[in-house]
């Protein structure tokens, strides 16, 4: 996945965990909408981090490596780790939203969902 793949999923995925707890905020009774505010601002933020962290260049040009392959491999590890932890940051905010937000729906929404 390149960058602006990677920038299209994680946007992708913030929106539609967005849209699905805005449709619980306002057809849901019950709900603490203060929580699934901040759920979302949450959600928001780490979509926005994440992009914004996916914009990293390699910061060391071919003339610093003795051969190609030395270079193409180091760029190669630099990315895999950057991406690696720009999706752990991602998981983990998303994760925290997603606990805030369970904490607002009331429990007879979630007792009706199970059916």
């Amino acid at each position: 996945m390149n960058k602006q793949q990677f920038k299209k999923a994680v946007e992708s995925a913030g929106a539609s965990i967005c849209n699905e707890m805005m449709t619980v905020y306002y057809n849901v009774e019950g709900t603490d909408r203060d929580k699934v505010a901040q759920a979302v601002a949450i959600v928001l933020g780490a979509t926005a981090t994440a992009k914004a962290n996916a914009n990293v260049f390699f910061d060391r040009g071919r003339k610093a490596f003795e051969t190609p392959e030395a270079y193409r491999k180091a760029k190669g590890e630099f990315f895999k780790k950057l991406f690696t932890r720009i999706r752990a940051d991602f998981n983990e905010k998303i994760n925290e939203a997603l606990k805030l937000f369970n904490e607002a729906v009331p429990q007879a929404a979630k007792d009706a969902n199970k059916k």
